[in-house]
Parts: C-alpha cells; structure tokens; sequence
C-alpha cells in the first residue's frame, strides 16, 4: 500500500479545524480525509464540501449513521446520507446501536438493525450510498453497537445487494477475533468491503475506553497482515487511520498528522 490509497479519518487530528486539516492534507500529499458529521456540521456542510473539493481531495467516508435502535433514528440517518451525497462521498459508516429498553438484548437489538437498514438502504442506494456496517468490539455491545463480529456484520449485509450494503473491516476492533481473516476473504468474495481502517490495540485501555485506540505502530495488532489480508481479498479502496486518543488530541495537531503519516509507511 502506498500514500495514494491514505486517507486520515477527522478525527485522529480533531483539534485541526477543517481549513488546517485540508491545508496540511495538501503540504503532505495526503489524499484522502473520512469525515465526520459533528465537525462538519459545525464548519457548515455546503461549506466543507466545497472546501474539500476546491482542495481536490477525495472524502472516502462519513462518519456515521446508525443507532438504529434509539429513537429517530431515521431522520437522522436520512439527514446522514444526504450530507454524504453534498460532501462527495459515496460510503456511509454504520455504528448500528447497542442495548435499549425497546431492544434489551443482543438478538432483539440485532433485528431491529436489520430491520432499519432495510428500510434506509434503498433511499441511500437512489442516491448513490453505501452503507457500511461496521462491527465494533464487544466492550461495546451493550452501549454502542450490538454488531461485534464481522459474520455477524455480513449476516446482516448479505441480505441486502453488495452495492446497498456492505461492511467497515477496522483492525481495532476485530483484530482479536480468529474467525475475522475468514470472513474478509468472505467479504471480499461478495465485494461488500466498503472501508478499511487502521488503529493500532494499546493497553491499559483508559476510563471509559473509548479514547484508546493507538497509533499504528504501537500496539499489538499486526498491521501489515491485515493490510496483506485486505489485499488477498481484492481489497483496493483507501486505507483511513482512524484514531480516538486523548494523549494524541492533547499534541499540536499538526505533528500529529504527520506522525501518523510517518507511521503508516512505516506499518
């Protein structure tokens, strides 16, 4: 893999507003840039969107949709994808939800996202989106998303067309599941590997759990394999970094960005 198939996720940097993000993309020869709603919300979507575009950068993602097991989830979802389509991008990330009291338990919280994503795929599909559905690890089911596996996130994929629907293969979360390696070449089979990204797995994991993904090189997750795993599956779409770290957030976002640069010719 080289730096054409980079892409920096917006929230490994997101003390870097969306002007010096796009502008250091730039000095880099960064291509790339995953975007996320909240931020770009805040920036104005028209505006980001032309920003982004005027710099001739690709958006390879919008992060995220989902939550289907909350209430309205489905204006919500239907104003995601209508972002994606402004921002240029043709793949809509899928955090689908954890346990509420309308969906207490893993298998009633697991319909009710199937049961979504019927429904929003093929507003998305009119308007030219993906879905991606992205399993998150399982200290995450109960609050999150209910989805933990990548079979589990095909199973529910594989009911819908591969271009409506399909999958985020993220090394974080599914690099401790030996059953993983099958189901990406499954996926890549059926071409429902809509993104790839890359965190690296440090302990001890901090309060909450939530801000500890680490950088690519640092931790215990091989990722040349599963870059080399992605490739064999016919993978050839960009690659994110996608980074939640508070000791990464506290540095001058600038030299963060690069770091990480550095770090992925590195891996």
């Amino acid at each position: 893999m080289n730096l054409d198939r980079f892409s920096i996720n917006q929230m490994t940097v997101k003390q870097l507003a969306l002007p010096e993000l796009v502008e250091h993309c730039l000095r880099l020869g960064v291509p790339g840039i995953g975007l996320w709603r909240e931020p770009v919300q805040e920036y104005g979507v028209e505006a980001a969107a032309a920003l982004v575009r005027d710099a001739g950068l690709t958006v390879t993602t919008l992060c995220r949709g989902g939550f289907f097991t909350t209430d309205g989830w489905e204006a919500e979802n239907r104003a995601a994808i209508d972002e994606a389509v402004t921002l240029g991008t043709d793949t809509l990330v899928l955090v689908s939800g954890g346990l509420t009291p309308a969906c207490p338990d893993l298998l009633s919280a697991r319909a009710r996202i199937t049961e979504a994503i019927a429904e929003l795929a093929p507003y998305a599909s009119d308007r030219g989106i993906r879905l991606a559905i992205e399993p998150l690890h399982p200290m995450y089911a109960s609050d999150r998303c209910a989805v933990s596996t990548l079979d589990q996130a095909l199973e529910i994929a594989e009911r819908f067309p591969a271009e409506q629907v399909g999958v985020t293969v993220d090394t974080y979360h599914l690099w401790w599941d030996d059953r993983a390696p099958a189901a990406v070449e499954r996926a890549g089979v059926t071409g429902r590997i809509h993104s790839f990204q890359l965190a690296d797995w440090t302990t001890p994991l901090p309060a909450g759990v939530l801000n500890g993904r680490g950088q690519l090189g640092t931790g215990a997750i091989d990722l040349a394999a599963w870059a080399a795993l992605l490739e064999k599956a016919g993978y050839t779409g960009p690659v994110e970094v996608e980074l939640f770290n508070d000791e990464l957030w506290a540095r001058d976002g600038v030299e963060v960005l690069e770091e990480t640069l550095e770090a992925f010719r590195a891996v």
